[in-house]
């Protein structure tokens, strides 16, 4: 239900909508309308939120496992991004640095929470069952996602008919956003139990001491997993690419050949409806694997 709730963010802010409402009408007047200078600036607020992410991803994470705390920390992430996507309603043409810093923050809490929730699978999943478990989470995300652009496209196309522009329906999208994360992320904070057992604190630590302490302790004993280690490398790297795509096809599509709103939310509509059926149907090919 979590993968349903946070989908919605990710398919409208960083894949359908806002990314491209900022480069052509927020970063517009950029550099004197020097062209490609509304791209550079979403690209390095994308830059900084996943370069914050990736160094203190492994932090969090160790602080949340010592402190069996990660439904906590997921319920502030939440609750962050819920409020800085809301915000985004507030950025019109001109507030460049505004818009940066929302979505950076923004993202950051969604991607802090993607961990987190990420974190709950062992506990409630054999291991077996854990990549059918996955599959089901992937899939209804797409479905999260479906729903809350559906939602979007259709208040886009009245808008567009009573003749409003982009300033005047993309904040109402931002807010549709938010309260379906938020609305659909209840039953995880109702129903989903913290299963974890918190270590005691040393003396003398605090927890930031303790989660780089363990980050550090990972590190110094990676040579001993280097399978595992290539791995998260290799996915890494992987993932540079295919999150370009993300955060820029609704870019390339509206300032390359030409879509509206409108159009590029359908088109994002086709994409997720192949992704959700890519997931089921790995999920129904390979139902004891064991990873996503």
């Amino acid at each position: 239900m979590y993968d349903f709730a946070n989908s919605g963010y990710t398919t409208v802010v960083l894949t359908a909508v806002f990314n491209a409402y900022f480069v052509a009408v927020v970063a517009a007047g950029a550099s004197d309308g020097a062209r490609g200078a509304g791209t550079l600036y979403w690209t390095i607020a994308i830059a900084i939120t996943n370069a914050v992410v990736l160094f203190s991803a492994p932090v969090i994470g160790a602080i949340a496992d010592h402190r069996a705390d990660k439904k906590r920390f997921l319920a502030v992430t939440t609750a962050g991004c819920v409020v800085f996507t809301a915000l985004l309603a507030t950025v019109g043409p001109g507030d460049i640095w505004l818009g940066m810093a929302l979505v950076i923050l923004a993202t950051i809490m969604f991607h802090t929470g993607e961990n987190l929730i990420a974190a709950f699978l062992p506990e409630i999943a054999p291991q077996e069952d854990m990549g059918r478990i996955s599959g089901y989470g992937w899939a209804l995300g797409y479905l999260g996602g479906l729903i809350v652009l559906g939602m979007c496209l259709l208040y886009v196309s009245w808008a567009q008919a009573h003749g409003q522009g982009p300033t005047h329906y993309v904040p109402v999208t931002m807010l549709i956003t938010a309260a379906m994360f938020a609305l659909a992320a209840m039953p995880t904070f109702l129903w989903l139990p913290e299963r974890g057992v918190a270590s005691p604190l040393p003396a003398g630590h605090g927890y930031i001491a303790v989660g780089f302490e363990r980050l550090w302790h990972t590190l110094k004993h990676v040579h001993h997993y280097q399978d595992l280690f290539w791995f998260l490398l290799s996915l890494t790297v992987y993932y540079c690419g295919i999150y370009t795509v993300i955060v820029l096809a609704a870019v390339y599509a509206r300032e390359v050949m030409g879509f509206d709103t409108a159009g590029t939310l359908k088109l994002i509509l086709v994409i997720n409806v192949t992704a959700a059926i890519g997931a089921l149907g790995w999920m129904c090919s390979a139902p004891n694997a064991r990873w996503h």
